[in-house]
């Protein structure tokens, strides 16, 4: 049976919670449909629920422990239902409150990271944007989102925490697909100094950045955008959500995914030319 959950790592701890559930009905010498009768629930939610094919929200969790005599399992259940919504976070979820907030609530996790390896075949990664390039994706994504305006604050927040580049104690590896070069954000204006920045940046001693061609026979495919935040987690960027993912199985597949561009990708002056190259083509 196909999983409902796009991650290894969440099906398995909603899986987990969904086993918890049924151990708690069995201990409780209940059926299903005795829980459901408790509740007020169809018999087909409680099926749901313990075959891990629907989340349980905090009230079911509440309400299934009180059924079964089982209040005491409920501060525990509901850590683990809570740690298990944090690997899967829908945008409009996490930007209701405006995108600012967003930018900044990650600076922790930036601080603590040592390497930070960044695949992208959509956008100039984050901390290698200019105000004016992330001001203009930023105001792209809050419209489509219909998230707050608080763009100008956000592209701040998301330029300043770009520090860490800068910080010895840190290092980066941004991989890039050709085409992010040549999509053009904000208008050609933007654009060219974006490119001219991110070969500023390319001079860094703590950031290697580079460009896999396009049109070239290649073994990796092309992903969604990623980052490995060292060996402790990988965030990959949805449409409509993030996932994080912690499981060192995924994350090791992550890494090796990554290793296979960093081989098809080019470096310094071959890498150099192709974004002088799409520096040109802009009118």
């Amino acid at each position: 049976m196909q999983s409902p959950y796009p991650s290894a790592a969440l099906d398995e701890a909603r899986r987990a919670i969904a086993e918890r559930l049924r151990e708690i009905r069995r201990d409780a010498g209940l059926t299903g449909r005795e829980v459901a009768a408790r509740t007020g629930w169809m018999p087909s939610k409680v099926s749901r629920l313990q075959s891990a094919t629907t989340p349980p929200s905090d009230e079911d969790i509440r309400a299934w422990c009180v059924a079964c005599g089982a209040e005491d399992r409920i501060p525990d259940l509901l850590a683990a239902n809570r740690n298990a919504d944090s690997m899967y976070v829908e945008w409009r979820r996490v930007q209701r409150s405006g995108l600012r907030r967003l930018q900044e609530s990650r600076v922790p996790l930036y601080e603590r990271t040592k390497l930070c390896r960044v695949y992208s075949a959509s956008v100039i990664p984050g901390f290698a944007q200019t105000y004016e390039y992330a001001s203009a994706l930023l105001g792209n994504i809050s419209r489509f989102h219909g998230t707050p305006d608080d763009v100008d604050e956000a592209a701040t927040a998301r330029i300043e925490r770009s520090h860490v580049i800068r910080d010895g104690a840190h290092r980066f590896t941004f991989l890039l697909e050709e085409s992010v070069l040549r999509h053009v954000v904000g208008n050609s204006t933007v654009m060219a100094g974006q490119l001219g920045y991110l070969l500023s940046v390319m001079a860094l001693p703590t950031v290697t950045v580079g460009v896999i061609p396009a049109g070239r026979d290649r073994e990796m495919w092309t992903l969604e955008t990623f980052t490995i935040y060292d060996e402790e987690r990988v965030h990959v960027e949805l449409l409509t959500a993030a996932i994080t993912v912690t499981a060192p199985g995924e994350i090791a597949m992550y890494a090796h995914a990554f290793d296979g561009m960093v081989g098809q990708a080019v470096y310094g002056a071959d890498a150099r030319g192709l974004i002088s190259a799409a520096i040109d083509s802009l009118d």
